[in-house]
């Protein structure tokens, strides 16, 4: 059954292949095909039509932008299978994708690229990067999601509805990641095929700007899931630089007499800062984590009023409405 799915894919200038990515969910019985367009300057809204989708167009610019808005006006089904339309990811990948959706077991799951990439999908670059942002991603949040990248995702729209998204561009994969590290959305990997870009298509990642990007999209999120680590390294990193014009000053001093006291100024300056900064880290991190208990245990609270009040909304077997026997019964006679 595929009624309750929407297969959205973002698009800009993909004539060259979003035919067939169309198409070829088609064919494995997905009807419901969003296509919400960028503003393409080639033939790729006509082709996306005349392959069976529905399209949109988007209201502002960039992959993020482009997918929030879709969920939140467009998507009226249960279930998002979301990918690329570059040709990359596989439609007979979904029903897989799907599965921890229908059984229960997860709200949001990512397609893990590198189970089953092949030869040439990905530079050398790209697979450098990517390695680095999922282990930074790893130590930040604490959770290993194996590919946080990954364009090819599924998730129900209630649990989107609940994640805090804003970035833009690319950098809305990473986001969607964090965010449900931050929200405890139960999130599945599952392993996927990745397919090099077909001959004739282009595409719109830039590896060193969005790379950067990205990297400072994980690093900013860390500021409330993880402020040990944010502040801590700053922290460091100010501490070390100090020492380090610190030793020079004390060897310049002691070896040849020479002394630098604007150096030796500078240097105390960051070893201070990169105290304080680590304090404030630790700081920062016991109010987050007082924080997140005290919200487990308010929702915990509101589950258990919840089934409360459903309990005594439900009448027993042969239980009446205390005002039906009253109307009934009538007032006693006088």
């Amino acid at each position: 059954m595929t009624d309750d799915v929407c297969v959205l894919l973002p698009t800009y200038d993909e004539a060259a292949t979003v035919a067939d990515v169309v198409t070829d969910f088609r064919d494995h019985g997905f009807e419901n095909v969003l296509v919400i367009d960028g503003g393409s300057t080639d033939d790729t809204r006509e082709r996306a039509r005349e392959a069976g989708a529905r399209v949109e167009i988007q209201s502002g610019t960039g992959k993020g932008q482009a997918i929030r808005e879709a969920v939140r006006e467009h998507v009226t089904a249960e279930f998002v299978l979301m990918a690329d339309a570059d040709g990359t990811y596989r439609a007979s990948d979904a029903e897989a994708m799907l599965e921890p959706l229908r059984e229960g077991t997860a709200e949001h799951v990512i397609g893990d690229r590198f189970a089953d990439m092949h030869e040439d999908a990905m530079s050398g670059l790209n697979r450098v990067g990517n390695t680095l942002f999922n282990g930074l991603f790893s130590l930040i949040h604490r959770e290993d999601y194996s590919d946080i990248l990954s364009g090819y995702r599924a998730f129900t729209v209630d649990s989107f509805e609940r994640l805090r998204l804003s970035a833009d561009g690319f950098g809305i994969e990473t986001e969607l990641a964090v965010e449900c590290a931050r929200h405890g959305v139960r999130t599945a990997v599952v392993p996927i095929t990745y397919l090099p870009r077909p001959d004739g298509s282009n595409t719109n990642l830039h590896p060193v700007r969005d790379g950067g990007i990205i990297l400072m999209a994980i690093y900013r999120q860390a500021k409330t899931s993880n402020p040990l680590f944010y502040f801590g390294s700053a922290g460091v990193v100010s501490g070390l630089a100090g020492a380090i014009v610190a030793a020079y000053v004390g060897y310049d001093w002691f070896v040849n007499g020479i002394p630098h006291n604007v150096l030796a100024i500078v240097a105390g300056v960051g070893i201070i800062l990169g105290v304080q900064l680590l304090i404030f880290g630790v700081l920062s991190d016991l109010l987050v984590t007082l924080h997140s208990e005290t919200l487990d245990r308010v929702e915990a609270l509101e589950r258990e009023v919840d089934g409360a009040d459903t309990s005594s909304e439900v009448p027993t077997e042969g239980s009446t409405n205390p005002t039906e026997t009253e109307e009934r019964v009538g007032p006693p006679e006088q």
